[in-house]
């Protein structure tokens, strides 16, 4: 008994003991946001000078960091602002919220410690960059885009010239997951993929995963690329509007109810259809009795209004819409005299295709060590096409008409509902966990015919619709994840994602386990390594270099099973004395069930029978990247090399492509090495360069041709899938902005030159015959013909800030 009583005080001593150890701990938390704006910042660094502990903000600019009782010197800390120093004498859990004040001139002793230093995170193969660098591109047209400033970072690679498609580490455009505000944008790209649908007028944030992927992503094998938008200043009505060859934008940002209730708004529409309109006069005017009125625009509209509860409670709402639009009508008119009647003929088209993407999220602090957000969202990515006959004679007091219509529409649409949290116990350890569920709903194609007559009193009406009904899936997943600093030295990153999608009555599920960890070597030295296991539920079928809208979204099926991928990397981080970050990584990707057309089979927006042209098979990438980034002082930019390999393997019995032989896939390229390099000596101007230079793209041509000596026919053999490599592609493009202050803010004219030393770079290559000889059944002097696309084109844009 007196064994037992020991025991029992024993244990009740430890819990005391544990119970006042804890009680020594208090927890400093709050939000930090731009003393200008308003605007949170996400992964500011809040860190104690003397226990060296520190915490980064979350994606809604809060943070948690729990300390022993005693002093604390905090340091809060974000690039391009300044820095922030307060003591604290820690007794009770404390809120502190911190405005940072923006600093135009960062001096060099103060550029390490306000540094956030990729090396020190356990993160790898993920890059930041700052929306004022992706602005400072200079592109095609004047446009800024956040697709073509990824093409020139490693491991991204672009498609063909001008395009807006990126390529991430030898997987497909369909891998590649794009969120805005946290829910999936399926269709990413303006004018058949020449712009993207990212206006960088409204986007706070841009980070781009291209491995080692925390367990809260899933869906695709190849990037996510998260992109946040401005929430809107809460302290006066500020904008910008921004006229441009091609396009004109506007933003405008502001309170609501002050200091509460936020808005932001951007929108961006071209002026094709007002650019075309002398050209189609012209042509109208060549038609007898004709009258012609078409075009062709798009659009993008970003809203984001944020109401603060309290600092512990928010609420936003998001809201995205985007489309492209062609519109045409052709009207003649014949009189005819000999009888009085009058005939018209009217031929309409209509082409639309976009994205509709609405958020509501409600982001709540449930203690001072947990943060919770639940989202409900709603996604539409839709193509509809119209074509309509009219005919109809009037003759006295008689109308007599026919009318037909022919209808084409595809489409996604997605219900998701999801809860997320953040846990901090303590600063060695930041879990999250969470989970959500996705209602899919694929139109994969659907023609509609409708036929109306009316002659001599009679009425025939012909209405019919054709194609594949709707196809209903439900996809869940949760997932569990933990960011745990071990010692000064090692920290690790693991989780679990738990996924399964359900269709047509099968049920696939996946467990996708993820694993990083960082080394520390010295202060500015660190080694990383990763894992991860992705899976995807869905395909895009596609024929075509260019990004269309007929291309279709179709989910997996009883016959083809989910694609998977496992990827490995490891990579040596240096930060060079506060002046740029130095990385080096190689990777070894392994993709399962991919798909690619059969020999002979295409794809021309009809979803009939995909199953039966397509094969499944392998592929694998392998690789070295190389990166020197600078993102602070008046000399910001970075140097990107990439080399690497991509192939495909499709030999499974039944479903060969290439004899059952390894081939390159479409976008394998060996080397690929981008520069870009931005130089702001003041308020008034600032210029920007960038250079690129890459292995060609491969393709499939015929190398042999015999003629059939019964038939006389020309035979084209092709000995090898993707067995010709064009041309290696560079191009130069510069920019310089004049900025000047005015009375109610700030005029900047920008200049920009694409293709500055005119490279004639190959968009398209094929092969044509000329006159030629043929021996012994083999046809000579055929030559292969290079389209190229763009050659020197200026911009210039105007904008006013205010």
């Amino acid at each position: 008994m007196i064994k037992l009583k020991k025991k029992l005080l024993i244990v009740l001593l430890l819990l005391t003991g544990c119970r006042i150890a804890e009680a020594q701990n208090f927890t400093i938390r709050g939000t930090i946001r731009a003393l200008s704006s308003g605007e949170t910042l996400i992964s500011a660094t809040v860190y104690d000078m003397l226990s060296g502990k520190g915490a980064l903000t979350n994606a809604e600019g809060r943070y948690s960091l729990t300390l022993p009782k005693g002093k604390v010197i905090l340091r809060i800390s974000y690039v391009g602002y300044k820095t922030f120093f307060d003591t604290i004498d820690l007794s009770k859990n404390e809120e502190l919220n911190v405005w940072l004040e923006s600093s135009t001139v960062l001096q060099t002793v103060t550029i390490k410690a306000d540094r956030i230093s990729s090396h020190r995170s356990s993160q790898m193969s993920a890059i930041d960059i700052p929306v004022e660098n992706i602005k400072s591109v200079p592109v095609l047209f004047g446009e800024t885009d956040v697709l073509k400033a990824l093409q020139l970072l490693p491991g991204v690679q672009s498609g063909t010239e001008g395009m807006s498609g990126i390529y991430v580490r030898g997987g497909g455009p369909d891998q590649n997951l794009f969120l805005l505000d946290g829910v999936p944008l399926y269709n990413v790209n303006h004018l058949g993929g020449f712009f993207s649908a990212f206006n960088a007028d409204a986007i706070k944030n841009v980070t781009l995963y291209k491995g080692s992927f925390p367990a809260h992503f899933g869906g695709r094998l190849s990037s996510v690329l998260d992109i946040t938008t401005n929430d809107g200043n809460d302290k006066k009505l500020h904008g910008n509007a921004t006229i441009g060859v091609i396009a004109a934008k506007v933003n405008l940002e502001g309170p609501l109810y002050k200091d509460k209730t936020t808005f932001n708004v951007s929108y961006r529409r071209t002026y094709f259809d007002l650019l075309m309109q002398p050209a189609i006069m012209a042509i109208g005017a060549m038609e007898d009795a004709g009258r012609l009125n078409a075009g062709y625009y798009f659009y993008d509209l970003n809203a984001k209004v944020t109401h603060r509860f309290s600092d512990r409670s928010r609420l936003i709402g998001s809201w995205y819409s985007g489309d492209d639009k062609i519109y045409a009508r052709m009207k003649y008119t014949y009189n005819y005299e000999y009888n009085g009647s009058t005939s018209e003929e009217i031929m309409k088209l209509g082409y639309n295709w976009g994205n509709l993407v609405g958020s509501l999220r409600w982001n709540y602090e449930l203690t001072p060590k947990m943060f919770m957000n639940v989202t409900g969202a709603y996604t539409r990515y839709r193509n509809d096409i119209s074509i309509r006959l009219e005919e109809n004679e009037y003759y006295y007091n008689t109308t007599e008409y026919y009318n037909a219509e022919m209808t084409y529409k595809s489409g996604i649409r997605d219900i998701t509902a999801k809860v997320d949290f953040d846990y901090q116990p303590n600063p060695d350890h930041k879990v999250k966990f969470g989970g959500n569920y996705i209602h899919h709903i694929f139109q994969p194609d659907v023609t509609g015919t409708r036929y109306e007559e009316n002659y001599s009193g009679t009425d025939v009406i012909f209405d019919t619709t054709l194609g594949e009904s709707r196809v209903h899936a439900n996809e869940i997943s949760t997932f569990i994840e933990d960011d745990w600093t071990i010692n000064e030295a090692f920290k690790i990153n693991g989780g679990v994602n738990l996924t399964g999608f359900a269709v047509q009555g099968k049920f696939y599920p996946s467990i996708q386990p993820r694993l990083s960890g960082r080394w520390m070597l010295s202060e500015d030295l660190s080694f990383k390594a990763g894992y991860s296991y992705m899976t995807q539920y869905m395909h895009q079928l596609s024929n075509s270099s260019i990004s269309l809208p007929t291309d279709l979204w179709v989910p997996v099926t009883k016959r083809i099973v989910p694609m998977y991928a496992h990827q490995v990397a490891a990579g040596a981080f240096y930060n060079w004395s506060g002046i740029a970050d130095l990385s080096a990584e190689v990777y070894y990707k392994k993709m399962k069930n991919m798909l690619e057309y059969k020999d002979g089979a295409s794809f021309l927006g009809s979803s009939t029978g995909w199953e039966d042209k397509v094969y499944m098979g392998d592929g694998w990438s392998y690789g070295l990247e190389l990166l020197a980034q600078r993102t602070i002082g008046d000399i910001t930019g970075w140097i990107g090399y990439t080399w690497s390999k991509t192939m495909r393997l499709f030999d499974r019995e039944g479903q060969m492509i290439n004899n059952g032989e390894p081939f390159p896939a479409k976008y394998d390229r060996r080397h690929d090495l981008s520069i870009m390099v931005s130089y702001k000596p003041n308020k008034e101007f600032d210029c920007s360069a960038t250079w690129v230079l890459s292995s060609g793209n491969v393709g499939t041509l015929s190398m042999h041709e015999y003629i059939d000596p019964t038939t006389g026919q020309t035979i084209h053999y092709i000995e090898n899938r993707n067995n010709f490599r064009m041309p290696m592609y560079h191009r130069m493009d510069v920019g310089v902005n004049f900025h000047k202050e005015k009375k109610h803010g700030t005029r900047t004219i920008s200049l920009s030159v694409y293709n500055v030393y005119n490279r004639k770079n190959p968009f398209m290559v094929y092969e044509k015959n000329n006159t030629h000889s043929v021996i012994n059944g083999v046809h000579y002097n055929s030559a292969l013909v290079q389209l190229s696309l763009f050659p020197i084109m200026p911009s210039l844009s105007y904008s006013y800030k205010f």
